[in-house]
C-alpha cells in the first residue's frame, strides 16, 4: 500500500474512534476478510467497522462524509451480485446490531436492527403463531438489514410478497446526513432528500409510469413506481431495494404473517426443465405459496453427494408447489386438484415434515453443490436470478439454453418458476485468460435476452456490481436519469455503495478469481479434485456463507464451530478462505505462507473438518490449514506444541512402558506446569491417564475364541494407550457377532496429529507405511474397523490425497475395505444389537465422522435397537490438539456450550452420552460430572470385565 492511502486509511480510524465508534479495524487481514461477498467481486475496503448502537453508525457516516469516504453496510455477506462490497468503509451490523427490539403479536409487527438473523427473527416470532413472510435459501445467515437492502423474496413469496411487501417502516440516515422515519403508505416528513425526489419524480412521471413496475419480479434498478403521487410517495418501499445507495438503514418495523396450520407438498414431473416452466401459469390458480423448479442437472450433483435425496416423479424438470391452508382436507383436495391439472408425467403429495424438509433441502443446497460439478470446472455466480414474466418463462429457458450452447457455457437452472425468477450457475471460464472476456460477452447476450423476453436483470438479488452497467438493456436513457436524478436525492456526493445501480463499475471489473496466481508446486497434498492447484482449492469458497449460521448446531451441522463461538469474521470458513485467497492473489497479503495474517485467520480453525461436508461447495479448511503449516515450518523451528501434541504417538509409547510412574510426574503440580509450558499447553487442561495396562497387552493375555470370520482391528494411540477398555469392548462385540479379531502391528498409526499440525512429510511416511500393512493383510478383503473416528477419518479421506501417486490406488483399496463400528455391525447377516428400549441417548457424533463417514449408520443401528436417540450437533471444542494449545481453551468451552454441554445438562440423569471420539470424551470430563462412552460400550452393556 502506498504512504498516501495508509494515511488517509490512519486518518479514517483516527476520526471513527474520536467519533466513538471504538470497534474499527484497518488491518490487512480484517480488510481481506470484507473484500468480498458471495459474488465474483473482489474491492479491498480502507476499513470496516462494528457498530454497536444507532449514535455510533450516525457518527460513521458523519466522519465518512466528512472525509469523502465511501460507506457500504453489511449484514452477512451473502449477496451474491457485489452489493455488499466497497472501496472505503464497510460496516458491519451483523456483530452487535443484531436484535429484535419489539414483537407486537397483535399488531403482528416486529421493530429489529438491521443485523437481526432472519431465523432468529422467525425464532421470536413463531410462538406467537407469526413468520416474516419472504425466506430466502440463506434465512439461517442473512439479516433483515441486507434483505430490505436487496428486496429479497425467497421461495415464498408467491405467497407472503417480496420484503417491500412487508416493511411497515424504516428509519435510514441519508447520504446527507438526514435522519429519515418512513412509513409504508406514505410520508409527510419534510427533508431536502424528499423535496428533491419529489421534484425528480414529477419531471419523469410519464417514464415512470410506463417502464418501471411491471411485473411482481422487476427488481432492476430502484422500485420508482412507488413515488408516484398515486401511490403515496411510498419512499419506505421505494427505498427497499436501493443496496445501500440512499443510506444506512438504523432500524426496521416489518409485518408478519400467520403461521399456516397445514402445509401440503405437490411434486410435480415433466420431460424438461423448459416444460416444467410452461406449466406454472396453471399452477397460479390453486392459489401456491410457492411454485419452485428444479432441473436434472441440480438433483444430480445433489444425489451424487447426499444421501437422503427423496424418490421424485418420472421426469427431469421438476416443479415443488407448496400449499398451505387450515383445513386440512381442503388443503388435500386442492392438491388433488392442481396436480390434475399439472400436465405432468408424474406427481406425488407429500405431507411428511421429514420428506417435506428433505425435498427443500435439495432445493437450497442443489446451487451450492452445483457450483463444482465433476471435472473441476467451477461454475459461478453472475447471471444468477434473471426474471420474465411467467407466461414467457418457458420460451426464456429454451432461448436460454441456445445462448449457453452458443457460448460454450453450462449452467444448472433452478429457481422461483411462480414467479418467473429463474437462479443458475454458469462455468465462466474466469481461471484463464480469456475468461473476463468470455464472461463479458455472455452476460451481455444474456441481458439482451432477457430484455427481450420483458424481463428484469435481477429478480430478487439486487444488481449490485454484476448488472448495474445492463440497466441501460432494460430502461431507456430517460429511465435511467430519472435513477440518477432520485439517487442524487438521497446522496448528492455519491458516498453510499457506490459503483452500484447508478454510475455503476464495468461489470468484469474488480473480478475476483483472474486476479489470483496459480499453486501447484511442491504441495504434499494432492488436491486432486482442484486440478493440484492451491489456488483453485480455496477459491471453492464463493462466499455463500453456511459456515456463519449462528445455531447451525441445532441442526446437526458441525461448521463453523470457532465462528459460533466468536461471531468474529476471521473465524468462519468463509473469512479464512478469503484470507487465503488474498494470499494466493498477492497484492494485499504479501508474505506467502508465513504471513501474520494467514496464520492469524487459521489460529482458531479447530481443523474439525466440518466444513468439508457442510460446505456446499466443498471448502476442506483442515487440509488447508496443514498445507499453510506445512508450507510455513518448513525446515524452520515450529511452535512447541508440534513438537509435543504432533508427536503424540511417539510419546504415548514411550510413557506407557511405567504408566504409574508417568502419570505421577503429569500430575506433579510444579513439574506439571513447567511441562505444560514447555509444551505448549494450556495450563488448565488435564493431562488424560495412561492406562495401567495397555490394550494390546490385554488382548494379548485373553483367551480368544475359536472361528469366525477373520476382521482386521485398527488399533489407534488413544485406544491403546489411555482407553484400552474401549477396545476390549469392541473385542467382546465383534467375537460376539461371529468375527475372529486379529489387530494391527505395534508402532502404526494414522498420522493424525502430524497432519493437523502440518508436519505433513512425517505423517506422509506414516500412513504410506500403515497402508503397506492394511493392503497386505486385506488383499483377501476382509475388512478393518477404526474405533477412533478420526483415525478412520484418515484411511477413507486424507491418505489418498496425502500419499505419493504409487499408493493412491492402495489408498482407494483400503479406504473401500475400513469401517466404522456401526457400519461393519448393521451389514453382519443374523447380527443384532442389544436391547436399548427406554435408553435415552445423547450422542455427540465425532466431527471427522461427520464430515467424511457420515453418522447414518450409528443412527441406524442405535434405532434397531430401541434407543431413544438426541443427536447434538456442533463440536466438542477439544478437537485433538486444538482445546490443549496454550491460546485456545476459553474458545474451546465456548464451542463446547454452543450445543454439546447445554445437550447434557439438559438430558435426564439416566440417559447415555454416546461419544465416540477420545477429544469428545476428554472434553465432557474436563467440562461437566457426566461421563461420556464410546458405541462399542454401549452395545457391550458397558460392564466392567477383565
Amino acid at each position: 500500500m502506498n504512504e498516501p492511502a495508509t494515511a488517509r486509511i490512519r486518518d479514517l480510524v483516527t476520526a471513527l474512534r474520536a467519533a466513538g465508534v471504538e470497534k474499527v479495524d484497518d488491518s490487512t487481514r480484517a480488510r481481506a476478510e470484507y473484500s468480498t461477498d458471495a459474488s465474483l467481486y473482489r474491492v479491498v475496503p480502507m476499513a470496516v467497522a462494528f457498530p454497536r448502537s444507532t449514535d455510533e453508525v450516525v457518527a460513521a457516516l458523519q466522519v465518512a462524509r466528512e472525509q469523502k469516504v465511501p460507506v457500504t453496510g453489511r449484514g452477512a455477506g451473502t449477496s451474491i451480485a457485489g452489493n455488499a462490497v466497497g472501496t472505503g468503509l464497510v460496516l458491519d451490523f451483523s456483530r452487535y446490531l443484531d436484535a429484535v427490539l419489539e414483537l407486537d403479536p397483535q399488531a403482528r409487527t416486529a421493530r429489529v436492527q438491521p443485523g437481526v438473523v432472519l431465523d432468529s427473527l422467525q425464532a421470536r416470532a413463531r410462538p406467537h403463531g407469526l413468520r416474516f413472510g419472504p425466506d430466502p435459501s440463506t434465512h439461517g445467515r442473512c439479516t433483515i438489514g441486507g434483505m430490505i437492502g436487496n428486496n429479497a423474496c425467497g421461495s415464498r413469496a408467491l405467497g407472503y410478497g417480496r420484503t417491500s411487501d412487508n416493511v411497515a417502516a424504516l428509519r435510514m440516515v441519508t447520504g446527507r446526513g438526514e435522519l429519515l422515519e418512513l412509513r409504508r403508505g406514505g410520508t409527510d416528513e419534510q427533508a431536502v432528500s424528499l423535496d428533491l425526489a419529489r421534484r425528480a419524480v414529477r419531471e419523469n412521471l410519464g417514464v415512470i409510469r410506463t417502464e418501471f413496475g411491471r411485473f411482481g419480479r422487476q427488481v432492476s434498478g430502484y422500485a420508482l413506481e412507488h413515488l408516484l403521487p398515486e401511490r403515496g410517495f411510498d419512499v419506505a418501499r421505494a427505498a427497499v431495494g436501493s443496496e445501500g445507495t440512499w443510506g444506512i438503514l438504523l432500524d426496521a418495523t416489518v409485518e408478519l404473517l400467520p403461521l399456516p396450520s397445514h402445509t401440503v407438498l405437490v411434486a410435480l414431473g415433466y420431460p424438461d426443465m423448459a416444460a416444467a416452466a410452461d406449466a406454472c401459469p396453471a399452477m397460479l390458480p390453486h392459489r401456491p405459496v410457492a411454485v419452485e423448479g428444479l432441473d436434472s442437472r441440480i438433483v444430480d450433483v445433489v444425489r451424487a453427494r447426499r444421501s437422503d435425496v427423496p424418490e421424485l416423479p418420472p421426469g427431469q424438470g421438476w416443479l415443488f408447489v407448496e400449499l398451505a391452508g387450515d383445513d386440512e382436507a381442503e388443503l388435500h383436495r386442492r392438491a388433488r386438484s392442481l396436480a390434475a391439472d399439472s400436465g405432468a408425467l408424474g406427481h406425488r403429495i407429500i405431507t411428511g415434515a421429514a420428506e417435506t424438509a428433505a425435498i427443500w433441502r435439495i432445493r437450497e443446497d442443489g446451487a451450492g453443490l452445483a457450483a463444482r460439478p465433476s471435472g473441476g470446472h467451477m461454475a459461478h455466480a453472475g447471471w444468477e436470478d434473471a426474471a420474465v414474466p411467467v407466461e414467457r418463462l418457458g420460451t426464456y429457458l429454451r432461448d436460454f439454453d441456445e445462448l449457453l450452447d452458443a457460448h460454450g457455457l453450462h449452467g444448472a437452472p433452478y429457481g422461483h418458476f411462480g414467479d418467473g425468477c429463474v437462479h443458475v450457475r454458469i462455468d465462466f471460464p474466469l481461471d484463464r485468460p480469456e475468461g473476463g472476456s468470455a464472461y463479458r460477452s455472455f452476460i451481455e447476450a444474456a441481458a439482451k435476452l432477457v430484455a427481450s423476453h420483458g424481463g428484469s436483470m435481477s429478480g430478487e438479488h439486487g444488481d449490485g456490481r454484476a448488472r448495474s452497467e445492463l440497466l441501460r438493456y432494460l430502461y431507456s436513457s430517460e429511465a435511467i436519469a430519472a435513477l440518477g436524478a432520485v439517487k442524487a436525492a438521497f446522496d448528492p456526493d455519491d458516498l453510499m455503495n457506490p459503483g452500484v445501480l447508478v454510475d455503476p463499475r464495468p461489470l468484469d471489473a474488480d473480478l475476483r478469481v483472474p486476479a489470483a496466481r496459480a499453486h501447484r508446486s511442491g504441495l504434499p497434498m494432492a488436491f486432486a479434485d482442484d486440478a493440484g492447484d492451491f489456488t483453485k482449492a480455496v477459491h471453492r469458497c464463493t462466499g455463500v456463507g453456511r459456515c456463519r449460521t449462528p445455531n447451525s448446531a441445532a441442526s446437526g451441522g458441525v461448521m463453523c464451530p470457532s465462528f459460533m463461538a466468536t461471531r468474529d469474521e476471521k473465524d468462519s470458513t468463509r473469512g479464512r478462505a478469503r484470507v487465503l485467497q488474498e494470499m494466493v492473489n498477492g497484492t494485499l497479503v504479501t508474505g506467502g505462507w508465513r504471513a501474520p495474517e494467514v496464520h492469524e485467520a487459521l489460529d482458531l480453525c479447530l481443523s474439525c473438518k466440518g466444513c468439508a461436508s457442510d460446505c456446499p461447495t466443498g471448502v476442506d479448511m483442515a487440509s488447508y490449514k496443514a498445507t499453510v503449516l506445512h508450507q510455513a515450518y518448513r525446515g524452520r523451528l515450529r511452535p512447541a506444541s508440534h513438537y509435543s501434541l504432533g508427536w503424540l504417538p511417539t510419546w504415548a509409547r514411550v510413557g506407557s512402558r511405567v504408566p504409574r510412574l508417568t502419570n505421577a510426574l503429569l500430575r506433579a503440580p510444579g513439574l506439571a506446569a513447567i511441562g505444560k509450558r514447555v509444551a505448549g499447553v494450556d495450563a488448565r487442561r488435564d493431562v488424560p491417564e495412561f492406562a495401567r495396562e495397555t490394550f494390546r497387552r490385554w488382548f494379548d493375555r485373553r483367551t480368544p475364541p475359536t472361528g469366525g470370520d477373520p476382521v482386521l482391528l485398527w488399533v489407534d494411540t488413544f485406544t491403546e494407550h489411555f482407553t484400552p477398555e474401549v477396545g476390549a469392548a469392541a473385542v467382546r462385540v465383534l467375537e460376539a457377532a461371529g468375527y475372529r479379531v486379529e489387530i494391527s502391528s505395534p508402532g502404526q498409526c494414522c498420522g493424525l496429529t502430524w497432519i493437523s499440525t502440518g508436519q505433513l512429510d512425517v505423517a506422509r511416511r506414516r500412513v504410506t507405511r500403515a497402508l503397506d500393512e492394511l493392503g497386505a493383510r486385506t488383499a483377501d478383503g476382509r475388512p478393518v474397523v477404526g474405533l477412533e473416528p478420526s483415525c478412520t477419518a484418515v484411511f477413507r479421506g486424507d491418505a489418498e490425497e496425502l500419499v505419493a501417486p504409487a499408493h493412491r490406488d492402495q489408498a482407494h483399496r483400503v479406504a473401500d475395505r475400513f469401517h466404522t463400528l456401526s457400519e461393519l455391525l448393521l451389514d453382519r447377516p443374523g447380527w443384532t444389537p442389544p436391547d436399548l428400549a427406554g435408553t435415552q441417548v445423547v450422542a455427540q457424533p465425532h466431527c471427522h465422522q461427520h464430515a467424511v463417514m457420515g453418522w447414518d449408520a450409528d443412527r441406524s443401528l442405535l434405532d434397531a435397537a430401541g434407543a431413544e436417540v438426541q443427536r447434538v450437533g456442533g463440536c466438542c471444542g477439544l478437537a485433538g490438539n486444538f482445546g490443549a494449545e496454550r491460546g485456545h481453551y476459553d474458545v474451546s468451552v465456548a464451542v463446547a456450550e454452543t450445543a454439546l454441554l447445554p445437550a447434557v445438562r439438559a438430558a435426564s440423569p439416566g440417559a447415555v452420552v454416546l461419544a465416540d471420539g477420545f477429544s469428545c470424551r476428554t472434553q465432557l470430563a474436563a467440562l461437566s460430572e457426566r461421563r461420556g462412552l464410546h458405541l462399542a460400550q454401549l452395545l457391550d452393556g458397558d460392564a466392567p470385565r477383565s
